[in-house]
């Protein structure tokens, strides 16, 4: 015998669409099933609706993908403590730390200008920094490229390496890759032999010195 069809009265009400709860349920399939599985269409069947409703709100994944790293970003922290170097420095592992947490989300941010608002206000704050370390304009320009290019860089390394020692489970998929040092046999023994904290801090010093040392002409 057939149960009885139930009322969609008698149903739970869904939430209200909105760009906000769209980027927040694409994080958590993001971070629950992997980069493979964010897909519209996965994002909709979470949200309880069809993956047509998701285009009033995001033009596509890559939109989508944008909007969550933007998202993201906006967690960074920026202290107001300290001489212009250490906050720059603060800066700069906050935001390698908060974009490696989510898998592929530094590579949205390798392949694309940043235009969000989070990501423009972190721009303007390490070119504040720099400005207030004396550095001249035009060489503010090239460093907080070259810094933003770092910063996207070390986080897709951290996402692959946090990725590949992710414990399975049944909503990743099968597969992982093999630690990024286990497939880079250059540098594995220069990250296995030191601390990668200070490896890192490391980086972000020799990037500071060369741009103090170095002005665009």
């Amino acid at each position: 015998m057939r149960p009885a069809p139930v009322s969609r009265r008698a149903r739970p009400s869904k939430a209200p669409l909105s760009r906000e709860v769209i980027i927040d349920t694409g994080l958590r399939v993001l971070d629950a099933e992997g980069l493979a599985a964010l897909t519209m269409r996965r994002v909709a069947q979470e949200l309880d609706t069809g993956a047509a409703s998701l285009y009033v709100y995001v033009a596509n994944r890559d939109d989508l993908m944008a909007a969550m790293l933007d998202h993201v970003l906006g967690s960074v922290a920026e202290p107001d403590d300290g001489i212009w170097r250490e906050r720059l420095i603060a800066v700069i592992e906050s935001t390698v730390a908060v974009m490696s947490r989510h898998e592929g989300l530094a590579f949205v941010a390798l392949a694309a200008t940043p235009t969000g608002a989070n990501a423009l206000r972190l721009i303007d704050r390490m070119r504040g920094l720099l400005a207030d370390a004396g550095v001249d304009e035009r060489t503010v320009d090239w460093a907080v490229e070259l810094l933003y290019l770092h910063i996207t860089a070390a986080a897709a390394e951290q996402s692959a390496d946090h990725a590949a020692r992710a414990p399975e489970s049944g909503t990743r998929r099968l597969g992982q890759a093999e630690p990024v040092a286990d497939r880079v046999p250059v540098t594995a023994p220069v990250r296995r032999s030191g601390d990668g904290d200070t490896r890192a801090t490391w980086a972000v010093r020799a990037l500071i010195d060369g741009i103090l040392a170095t002005p665009a002409r």
